[in-house]
C-alpha cells in the first residue's frame, strides 16, 4: 500500500475518534494483533493492508529480514511482522525512507545506538510539529479566501 492509500485510511479512522487524539489511532491502524506463526507474504500483506510488492520492496532495501521456508517461499515471523509494523507508523508519518534504512541499520548495530536514534525520532517529531504549523497556516489562508469569495468555511456538506 502506498503512503497516500495509508494516509488515507489514516484520516478515515479519525473520523471515528471522538475526543482527543491519541497513539492508539495510529495502533489500531498497524496492529499485528497476537500473530505468533509465521505467516505468508499474502497474509502480512492483508493484515497490514499493504501490497506484497511493499514487502519485497522492504525485504530488498534491507528494512526487514524475512525468513524462507523449505520449498524457498517468504515466511514472517513474530519480530519481521514487527518491524513491518514500525516501518508502517514511520512511512505512514512521513519518514522518508533513507531515513528509515539508517534507523533500522541502527537499530540492528544494538542497544549502543540508543542515542542516535532518539535523537533521529526527535528531529523527525520537530519536523512533523512544523508542517502542523505550516498547514495551519495554509488552512487560515484558504479559508480567509473561501469566505472572501462568498464561500463557507465550514464543513461541507453533501446532499
Amino acid at each position: 500500500m502506498a503512503t497516500d492509500d495509508l494516509m488515507s485510511r489514516a484520516l478515515s479512522a479519525l473520523d471515528e475518534v471522538d475526543g482527543p487524539m491519541s497513539v492508539e489511532v495510529i495502533h489500531r491502524l498497524v496492529d499485528a494483533g497476537d500473530a505468533t506463526a509465521p505467516m505468508t507474504i499474502t497474509e502480512v500483506a492483508d493484515l497490514l493492508g499493504m501490497s506484497p510488492h511493499t514487502l519485497r520492496y522492504y525485504e530488498r532495501v534491507g528494512l526487514v529480514t524475512v525468513d524462507r521456508d523449505a520449498d524457498g517461499h517468504r515466511s514472517y515471523g513474530t519480530e519481521a511482522v514487527r518491524r513491518l509494523v514500525f516501518l508502517t507508523r514511520m512511512r505512514l508519518s512521513g519518514m522518508a525512507m533513507r531515513d528509515l534504512q539508517h534507523y533500522v541499520r541502527l537499530v540492528d548495530e544494538g542497544d549502543d545506538t540508543v542515542p542516535e536514534r532518539l535523537d533521529m525520532l526527535l528531529e523527525h517529531r520537530d519536523t512533523i510539529r512544523r508542517q502542523l504549523k505550516e498547514l495551519t497556516l495554509s488552512l487560515a489562508a484558504t479559508e480567509y479566501k473561501i469566505a472572501t469569495y462568498g464561500g463557507h468555511t465550514g464543513t461541507r456538506q453533501t446532499d
